[in-house]
């Protein structure tokens, strides 16, 4: 993706979508990614969830359009290696999203910009009398063998409703488009262990308010990582 000077900062909000067309340099999206993320642990402490997922929390500020909260967990290597949850997190994630995530029925690679950078619409189907919700998102991946080895993704949500765009929203499901910003790290600890850090804003659209939705959004968030390993030791025949 070619560097531009016509859009805003910051980029990791669920404000104002940008379009594929307005979209700056994969290396913009990152940096802005790992700001958010050491940003992040200086935000205020919330709950601890299952005992080994810490929370973290920060209100909403101007461009964000929704609070932030931050998940952080560490992980032995008998419990996952670096290298297996970064493959896990770079390859194809809203697919393994898709193994865990209860109400996500359906996940569509809209285009690949690049080998690091994709669009992915996601179709969320609840029960009623909640309507289904499709996310559209921008994803780009990054990582460093430099120590600690890190991995990054960053997830934007993008609009993709201009004419120009026409043949990307035929792959669109139908749904209320909901939004979310994440960003995720997995870095490689000096004593072996993996620390997995995540760091979402989102919204439902639609009639459900922001105030309903918001008090619930710390469990749902530390929830990933139990439902994610459950999920692995399915898929991997590991023990529990």
């Amino acid at each position: 993706m070619a560097a531009k000077n016509n859009y805003r900062t910051p980029l990791i909000t669920i404000l104002n979508p940008l379009k594929p067309s307005q979209l700056p340099s994969e290396e913009e999206i990152i940096a802005q990614g790992k700001a958010l993320l050491e940003e992040s642990t200086t935000w205020k402490a919330g709950k601890l969830c299952w005992d080994v997922v810490e929370t973290a929390y920060r209100p909403k500020l101007p461009g964000d359009g929704a609070p932030f909260h931050c998940r952080i967990s560490v992980h032995t290597p008998e419990e996952i290696s670096f290298d297996l949850l970064w493959d896990k997190m770079s390859r194809n994630k809203p697919q393994n999203e898709m193994g865990f995530n209860r109400e996500m029925q359906k996940v569509t690679l809209i285009k690949e910009l690049s080998p690091t950078a994709t669009i992915w619409s996601m179709f969320y189907k609840f029960q009623p009398p909640v309507s289904n919700r499709v996310f559209t998102e921008l994803q780009v991946i990054h990582f460093s063998e430099a120590k600690p080895r890190t991995g990054i993704v960053v997830t934007i949500p993008i609009d993709i409703t201009s004419p120009e765009d026409a043949e990307l929203a035929k792959l669109e499901e139908s749904g209320v488009k909901a939004k979310y910003a994440c960003v995720e790290r997995v870095m490689e600890l000096p004593n072996g262990n993996t620390e997995w850090r995540c760091a979402t804003s989102g919204t439902a659209g639609g009639s459900i308010p922001d105030w309903l939705v918001e008090p619930t959004l710390e469990k749902k968030v530390a929830q990933d990582v139990p439902l994610f390993f459950e999920w692995l030791r399915k898929t991997e025949g590991r023990s529990a």
